[in-house]
């Protein structure tokens, strides 16, 4: 494996500044990720599909909500109206037909509800009326022994999951549609979801909500240090619209705490780290610094600008695709809408807010050599060398598609996020060589270690695996 640098209409003797990055990361949405005729790619490969549900489309449709509100104009509600006649029609889910995922309305009400804020369609509105009803309403989620948390899979009593990718999406899509129908029962529900969610998923030393808990019918307990940046940026943007809608003070309070604890999940350099290989999105939390930057708060203007600087540099030059990790290396591999949309988001954020900013001037990856790893398959394994920065590259999804992975230490130190390295889940449902399976940076060159171990089993991720192909040290 080699590291290639292509040329690109960005490259020059100047960093690009961030007007540029914010243009170009526009023309890769619109015409790369894109499919036309309401579709999301879900990679940007020629065998990967297209289609318009569930979050990895979510995301691509939030990116290109947050574009229309820094002053696209009408140029892309061509795009919006495609995408709302292609939204999921969901109707009632009830015992014993419905085998629906929970989450996956969820995500779907909420980007509805951005198409409904550009069009103003009375069936965007309707669509996402439909999809949050087909949870909210349903008798196959709220139950167990934390009944006021919905399971990810109708009738999981025993043992099943419950993913705050349903319960946040469900809260924001609440408020939002009870901003925009008046209806106070919608209001009403989004409390009390907030209220359970800041129960059994928040971390109160942290501040930050971790994303999963198993609920066997008996006890609810949650899997600690799972930090999903999209859920956390959901929740902040819930929060904020609910200070909003109620007044009260107590939700900006958490939102702007909940932000500013983000800063946990920074890499050794401040720049955020997304541990989480294909199972997640990073566009609801860029959202979400831009609504508080735009209000004001000096800590999340800070965020976007500085990852934003940084992301530049892991842009591929050939397409214009963003990697996972905002402080690593560049893609090789397939890139697919989960691992692209945080760092599209991120640049279109800081072309609004500081257009004439550049990215950082030096991009240590570029240059830096490949190393084969010879054994890459066993546990534990400790990397030790000399860099500034490390990177490790393997299949995701070898085993596809979800369980399995590696307990990582940094310097003898587990990352606050414990996901560590999640090698088999593969969001795209298949598997993908030569991907970025972790990246992290220093701010001077020295001695340092990564060492992988294997960790308990859970049933959401699996037990002990890793098979690492590739290292990437940087001077």
């Amino acid at each position: 494996m080699v590291a290639v640098a292509l040329a690109s209409p960005l490259d020059s003797s100047a960093p690009a500044t961030f007007r540029q990055l914010a243009d170009d990361a526009t023309t890769t949405l619109t015409t790369r990720f894109y499919a036309g005729d309401g579709r999301w790619r879900s990679c940007l490969d020629p065998s990967c599909g297209a289609g318009n549900i569930d979050w990895a489309s979510d995301s691509l449709t939030g990116v290109l909500y947050e574009r229309r509100l820094l002053g696209a104009g009408d140029a892309l509600l061509p795009i919006f109206r495609a995408l709302e006649a292609t939204e999921p029609q969901y109707g009632p889910c009830r015992a014993p037909q419905c085998d629906n995922w929970s989450d996956v309305p969820m995500w779907d009400a909420v980007a509805a509800l951005r198409t409904y804020d550009i069009t103003h369609d009375d069936a965007a509105l309707r669509n996402a009326q439909a999809a949050y009803a087909a949870v909210a309403e349903s008798d196959v989620y709220a139950r167990g022994a934390c009944p006021e948390i919905d399971y990810q899979r109708p009738h999981a009593e025993s043992g099943g999951l419950k993913t705050l990718e349903t319960d946040a999406n469900a809260t924001l899509a609440a408020v939002l549609l009870a901003e925009r129908t008046q209806r106070v029962d919608y209001l009403d529900q989004a409390q009390r979801r907030y209220d359970a969610i800041r129960r059994w998923f928040l971390d109160p030393q942290l501040g930050l909500y971790t994303v999963y808990v198993f609920d066997d019918g008996r006890s609810c307990k949650p899997l600690p240090h799972r930090f999903f940046a999209s859920v956390n940026g959901v929740m902040i943007e819930a929060a904020l619209e609910l200070a909003r809608a109620t007044h009260v003070e107590r939700y900006g309070r958490e939102a702007r705490s909940t932000a500013h604890a983000i800063r946990a999940l920074d890499d050794e350099r401040g720049i955020f780290t997304d541990f989480q290989a294909e199972n997640d999105v990073v566009e609801p939390l860029v959202l979400a610094m831009l609504q508080l930057a735009r209000g004001g708060d000096a800590f999340a203007r800070d965020w976007i600008l500085h990852n934003a600087a940084t992301a530049a540099h892991a842009r591929r030059d050939a397409d214009g695709a963003y990697g996972r990790f905002f402080d690593g290396p560049p893609p090789a591999a397939i890139v697919t809408a989960w691992q692209s949309n945080g760092g599209l988001a991120l640049e279109i954020a800081a072309g609004a807010l500081a257009p004439d900013e550049r990215a950082e001037p030096s991009a240590p990856w570029r240059e830096a050599p490949t190393t084969t790893i010879a054994h890459g398959a066993a546990l534990p394994q400790t990397f030790r060398f000399t860099g500034s920065g490390f990177a490790l590259l393997g299949t995701l999804g070898e085993r596809c598609c979800e369980l399995g992975r590696a307990r990582l230490l940094i310097d003898g130190r587990e990352p606050v996020d414990r996901t560590g390295i999640w090698q088999n889940k593969s969001s795209a449902g298949r598997a993908l060589p030569g991907t970025l399976l972790f990246a992290w940076r220093w701010p001077t060159s020295g001695p340092h270690e990564i060492r992988l171990e294997p960790d308990l089993a859970n049933a959401k991720e699996g037990g002990p695996f890793v098979d690492l192909r590739a290292a990437i040290v940087t001077p």
